[in-house]
């Protein structure tokens, strides 16, 4: 999460240049969207099962990070493919997903669903609440993702579950008891779904990283440039863990 702000604010300054960035997680870890309380995560099996937490700049819900390929996307605010409404990036990004996951045989499609007004679904699982443009397979959804425009520019990311059991995030959140948890889990196996179940097969995150970067190209007219970090994002990014993404005061918000 520090090397996504990172890369904006120098993007921001003309530092760098608009970038999809294609990760991974080790350990797994539970993000928080910025709005939501850390009272819906259990912290004590969260921590029993060696997990971690963090709090994302961008909305929406809680999301466990393994075994997926999670993106990102910073951009400044003029950009063409990011201009006007957070809709209408959304959508132009939205395009550009489905083509990548359709590389992988998926046979995805795109609804369009109304937003859910803020603060008012209390549900704390991403992959349970209906979004716009929301990306799905035989009617479940596959990618979780979230956009913030700040002064800086606009920053949107998400996840594509590759392989593993959904209903892991049920274990490390709030229930008021054992059966309503119970329940949490069957409900977000009836709304979402993994690369692997809807294939029968295991996709590895290289291949599903370079369908990304075919999907982006194809659909933005675009071509990318392999990169690194430079020693200033770097070097902010390690600034921006221990102000703010490893600090209580950011991540601990009630």
């Amino acid at each position: 999460m520090a090397v996504d702000e990172a890369i904006l604010e120098h993007i921001h300054r003309g530092e760098s240049r608009p970038t999809l960035r294609l990760y991974a997680w080790q350990p797994a870890c539970l993000s928080l969207g910025h709005a939501q309380p850390i009272s819906d995560v259990d912290l004590e099996r969260l921590h029993a099962r060696g997990w971690e937490v963090v709090r994302r700049v961008t909305g929406g819900r809680a999301i466990l990070h393994t075994d997926e390929l999670t993106y990102s996307v910073t951009a400044p605010a003029d950009e063409p493919r990011v201009a006007g409404s957070v809709l209408e990036s959304y959508n132009r990004l939205a395009q550009a997903l489905l083509a990548a996951v359709r590389e992988l045989g998926l046979p995805v499609e795109m609804k369009e669903s109304a937003l859910p007004s803020a603060g008012g679904n209390l549900n704390p699982v991403c992959f349970e609440v209906p979004s716009t443009y929301e990306i799905t397979v035989h009617g479940k959804k596959l990618i979780g993702s979230a956009q913030a425009r700040k002064k800086e520019g606009v920053l949107q990311h998400g996840s594509l579950p590759l392989v593993g059991d959904l209903t892991r995030i049920c274990q490390a959140l709030v229930f008021t008891d054992e059966t309503a948890r119970a329940q949490a889990a069957a409900r977000l196996l009836a709304r979402a779904t993994t690369v692997e179940s809807v294939l029968g097969r295991a996709v590895g995150w290289e291949t599903a990283a370079q369908a990304f970067v075919h999907g982006f190209e194809s659909e933005l007219n675009l071509k990318f440039e392999e990169g690194e970090l430079s020693t200033s994002e770097a070097t902010r990014a390690e600034e921006l863990v221990h102000t703010k993404y490893a600090h209580p005061s950011w991540t601990e918000r009630v």
